[in-house]
């Protein structure tokens, strides 16, 4: 059997059960490849005389991009032809820093092509960010947009530069690619396991780390994404999330091409809901996924006037509240399916489709992946971290972190692969999250979930977001601080203070009761997460008779709510 039969036999197994959980988990196995490349040897042979809509890109003004498969393979040649012209060989290192614009599928199909290996970037990236990746990255050429280019002006390095959306000084123009040949021949064979992506993390807690992907472990180990978000050939799958990040790939890239379903994205200066759900109803999309901080901006509106032609709703980027799923299911009939993965994986647990779905729960181990809970010692418990079982490494692992061997054994170890999250799970094998393993906190001795507490404060109508962490108390040691910015309409004062409060103590146990509020602005990555690791800093040293802020309110304050 060859690469692509292998691959195509594990794609279509999980196609023909994609509503049938119990047989997909049992009877899926990886492809088991030595040589393969996802571009040349599944798109391209995909992409022959396939007219089907690829990439269909819509901006805010009304003009459209809309290219088909066979299109996107010719197109990507001449720029893998171009690359090479221009230096690239084999194992180079390609920095990529564009947005949701045609050249970034381009120079990806290419790059893989080549056996190049990409680090994706965000266009948010500083001079500084910029720097530590040329760095650390070694990298060797750089694709940037034009508009971008002006970040390179001070940094150092040997390496090729190439802007897209015309030439500029010093810079090569990606357009140029354009006029080369739409045929193209490798040279020389892409082993399954040779790098092909480097991401380095969004770092919440300390310095990105850089994660190293190789040409089965992403291309190969998105089947498993694949079968969470629930695709079938001819979906036109909207992603909302920005080029440069993991969740991109997953979503933009490699999910929906290896389901034959086209990739549409919707580019805006400043997120409308109302313009999105125009663009949903207008271009047909079936399946879409977003994060958090989208769907509690789409709730805002009359969702139950809105018909259209989505068929799977999907939460990603962090944990979804409840109350968020409930409102959408009540206007649209559609459950938004929570799952979990990391930028060292593929999706490992989610809610697929055509299953039970138990409310709060991210689902359950995903075609390929089998899950421990782990204990501090490393035992198996019902509430613990979540790892991954190396005795049946999931293809879509990474291969480690690149240049720190430290690093790599601190999280695979005894096993396993520990993913620094912790989750509990019923005897239905139903895995809840519960927060990053540096998140959960003790107070009064008992172990306190931030997330739990937070999905309580966002079914508040006035709160739009909340971060909890631990503030220091002495008698309990420490108490939930709630960090909460508020929805469109409301004022921050004591009246609201006393009213969230209130609220929360119909819904929370005694010993989780949200003891202290801030009104505040909430630090976050560049990614969107947010940063709890700063706000536990901020509550660091302080006691209760620490001079508070004008915004910041504390239980004791609201003698009336006792009882």
């Amino acid at each position: 059997m060859t690469a692509v039969a292998g691959f195509l036999k594990a794609r279509d197994f999980l196609l023909a059960n994609r509503t049938d959980y119990a047989t997909a988990y049992a009877g899926f196995q990886w492809p088991q490849l030595t040589e393969f490349n996802w571009a040349l040897d599944y798109f391209d042979t995909m992409a022959q005389g396939n007219d089907k809509p690829a990439l269909w890109i819509v901006e805010e003004d009304g003009q459209e991009a809309k290219l088909s498969f066979a299109e996107m393979s010719a197109r990507s040649n001449r720029v893998a032809n171009w690359l090479r012209s221009q230096g690239v060989v084999r194992g180079d290192r390609i920095l990529i820093m564009l947005g949701n614009e045609v050249p970034l599928w381009e120079t990806m199909l290419a790059a893989i092509k080549l056996g190049a290996v990409v680090i994706p970037a965000t266009t948010l990236l500083t001079p500084e960010d910029l720097l530590d990746r040329l760095d650390r990255g070694q990298v060797r050429h750089v694709v940037i947009g034009k508009a971008h280019t002006d970040k390179f002006a001070e940094l150092p390095g040997d390496y090729t530069r190439i802007s897209v959306g015309g030439a500029t000084g010093g810079w090569l123009s990606l357009e140029e690619a354009y006029a080369a040949s739409p045929e193209f021949a490798p040279e020389g064979v892409t082993r399954a396991t040779d790098p092909l992506l480097l991401y380095f993390t969004s770092g919440t807690t300390s310095k990105p780390k850089l994660v190293e992907h190789s040409h089965q472990s992403y291309p190969v180990g998105h089947l498993s994404t694949m079968y969470w978000i629930g695709l079938q050939p001819g979906d036109r799958h909207m992603n909302i999330s920005s080029p440069g990040w993991a969740k991109h790939a997953w979503s933009c890239f490699f999910a929906p091409w290896n389901a034959g379903a086209c990739v549409f994205l919707y580019n805006y200066n400043r997120f409308n809901a109302r313009a999105l759900l125009d663009v949903l109803v207008k271009y047909e999309i079936t399946t879409m996924c977003a994060p958090p901080t989208v769907w509690r901006m789409l709730i805002q509106q009359d969702l139950a006037s809105v018909k259209t032609n989505l068929r799977e709703l999907i939460g990603a980027g962090e944990p979804l509240n409840p109350e968020v799923i409930d409102q959408v299911k009540k206007a649209w009939g559609i459950t938004i399916r929570d799952g979990f993965g990391q930028t060292e994986t593929t999706c490992q647990i989610g809610n697929t489709p055509g299953q039970v779905l138990k409310p709060g729960s991210m689902g359950r181990p995903l075609p390929g992946y089998t899950i421990a809970l782990l204990d501090a010692d490393d035992k198996p418990a019902e509430e613990g971290e979540v790892s991954l079982v190396l005795a049946k490494r999931p293809v879509g692992l990474m291969l480690g972190y690149a240049g720190d061997a430290e690093k790599t054994s601190e999280v695979m170890r005894n096993g396993h692969y520990h993913t620094g999250d912790v989750a509990s799970i019923d005897a239905d094998g139903y895995i809840t999250y519960v927060g990053r393993a540096d998140d959960v906190f003790k107070a009064s001795d008992y172990r306190i979930s931030p997330f739990e507490l937070e999905s309580v404060l966002i079914e508040h109508p006035a709160v739009a977001e909340a971060a909890v962490v631990p503030s220091p108390d002495p008698v309990r040691l420490a108490v939930p601080k709630a960090y909460v910015i508020l929805a469109p309409g409301f004022e921050a004062g004591k009246e609201l203070a006393k009213d969230i409060f209130a609220f929360t103590r119909d819904k929370l146990a005694p010993y989780k009761r949200i003891r202290r509020i801030e009104f505040s602005d909430l630090p976050k990555t560049i990614s969107g997460k947010i940063r709890r690791i700063e706000l536990r800093r901020s509550e660091q040293g302080k006691d209760a008779s620490t001079v508070r802020g004008a915004l910041e309110f504390f239980e004791e304050d609201f003698p009336e709510l006792k009882g």
